[in-house]
């Protein structure tokens, strides 16, 4: 009879528990969406979860395939200081926004065929606390740095898998893109650290992908962009084969002579648009006739006066453009550089006006404004350090440990060029699988990729630029879909 007792004890037990989950969930669920009429695909999830002072913020879209047995993705958008909704809007969300009829109307909201949701359980989550509808109610949280917001990140997954256990079993991979090229192996780094310390729950943690990702600033900003411009036509023979002498290959720690001559190729670079070298770049007229002794040619100066600005054609990824140094180890926000007229070609009108509608915000369980603060894309808020140095390290040792990493790039990004990211891959020294080769997508060459051992890949997308599914969604379906189950690419 005791053993009965004991047993229906622990049965009431569990069902308090399962209720109460399910209570929980249900009160994340969404229902609906202003600005989309019809039925979800597959079931939707937002809402904050809790860390004492801090509230991180995650919309959750359920796989539209099998959700029971389909990977759990947690994305991250970078800056640092960038909305995930960044993701969710312009790239691979569930939906399509298109501009409402008239400036300050709600987006129409149409079915992605191309979202990322088609064949995995994708979590967009706004990290650190301060960006996005996160946020904290102690001012002093917005100073964070790369080494606590893998902690953050990684206490809100565990919380996260509390509330959703039912897809504990599932293969989790954490991806993302820019800056996110720190999030995710600093957050990888955590988890695995996690699983070998007992950490509970325990995260079935598989892998990682990182698109266009920040990793070393020697590789990235520094001897990356010469070789690129030169690549791509941006720079002349004469130009190159001057700076080439001057610097001697090294354009990071560059001596005087080196400088001067990398002035010629900031000129002949001033006005493109970084983060897609193939898109126009709106110029403001008024503020470029204010500009003194202004490099920028006469066709981009007119770019403003005679075209309009497209609804969202070009995306802010990283927070800082071209040689722009990160002194003492604070990275500048978005807005400071904004604010110096270094960062352009950007309009994220869309998405502004949608998360800081107030019906939007009741749809989705994000607190209103006066207590979250106003949805910007990159946010002012934060003072962040990089203080997690060079992801050289992260990478290599992920790796060793038999995690899966894809590493992909656009091939027409100025913002971190596909050259630093494979020179960084060359530098870990791994044997070299399948040969550099082009990789098909409708019958059509879509990019390239060399696979290494351990279980890493880099791959190419031919014609992208900085945020990749944003500029080729059906090329980004069939590589994320093709890695994440294991099959070719």
């Amino acid at each position: 009879m005791v053993q009965m007792g004991w047993f229906w004890g622990v049965l009431m037990f569990l069902s308090v528990v399962i209720s109460t989950i399910e209570g929980d969930q249900q009160a994340q669920l969404v229902n609906f969406l202003p600005g989309f009429n019809g039925n979800f695909p597959s079931k939707h999830y937002s809402g904050y979860m809790n860390l004492g002072n801090k509230n991180l913020f995650y919309y959750f879209v359920v796989s539209e395939r099998n959700p029971s047995k389909d990977p759990v993705v947690l994305w991250l958008n970078g800056g640092p200081g960038c909305s995930s909704f960044d993701g969710f809007v312009y790239e691979h969300g569930p939906f399509n926004f298109q501009a409402g009829p008239s400036k300050g109307n709600l987006p129409i909201l149409k079915l992605n065929p191309y979202s990322w949701s088609k064949v995995s359980n994708i979590i967009y989550l706004d990290s650190p606390v301060g960006v996005g509808l996160s946020y904290s109610k102690n001012q002093s949280d917005y100073e964070t740095g790369d080494l606590k917001t893998a902690s953050d990140s990684h206490f809100f997954l565990l919380k996260w898998f509390e509330l959703y256990p039912e897809f504990l079993k599932n293969p989790f991979y954490v991806a993302g893109e820019s800056y996110g090229g720190i999030y995710v192996p600093t957050l990888a780094s955590q988890i695995a650290k996690g699983i070998k310390t007992g950490a509970e729950p325990k995260i079935n943690l598989k892998g990682y992908m990182v698109g266009n990702g920040v990793t070393d600033p020697k590789f990235d900003g520094g001897n990356a962009l010469v070789p690129f411009a030169h690549g791509m036509g941006l720079i002349s023979e004469d130009i190159y084969q001057e700076t080439e002498a001057a610097c001697k290959g090294d354009y990071y720690e560059p001596t005087n002579a080196c400088i001067q001559t990398l002035q010629k190729v900031e000129k002949a670079l001033d006005g493109l648009n970084i983060y897609n070298i193939l898109e126009p770049c709106y110029h403001d007229p008024e503020s470029e006739s204010k500009k003194k002794n202004s490099s920028l040619p006469r066709s981009f100066q007119e770019l403003g006066k005679s075209k309009k600005i497209p609804v969202r054609k070009r995306i802010f990824g990283r927070a800082w453009p071209l040689w722009t140094p990160v002194k003492d180890g604070i990275v500048p926000s978005w807005p400071q550089l904004a604010e110096q007229g270094s960062v352009g070609c950007i309009n994220d009108e869309i998405a502004t006006t949608w998360l800081n509608d107030v019906s939007v915000r009741a749809a989705i369980h994000a607190h209103p404004e006066s207590i979250s603060g106003r949805w910007e894309l990159c946010t002012h808020r934060l003072l962040f350090r990089h203080d997690a140095g060079s992801m050289i390290p992260y990478h290599k040792t992920l790796t060793t440990q038999g995690y899966r990493a894809l590493i992909f790039s656009g091939d027409h990004d100025m913002c971190v060029p596909y050259t630093g990211s494979q020179a960084w891959i060359r530098s870990l020294g791994y044997k070299i699988i399948d040969e550099w080769r082009s990789w098909i997508f409708d019958y059509q060459i879509a990019g390239y990729l060399q696979e290494y051992e351990k279980n890493l890949t880099f791959l190419t997308i031919k014609g992208a630029g900085h945020t990749v599914p944003e500029y080729k969604p059906e090329e980004s379906l069939n590589f994320y879909t093709r890695w994440l189950d294991g099959l070719p690419i």
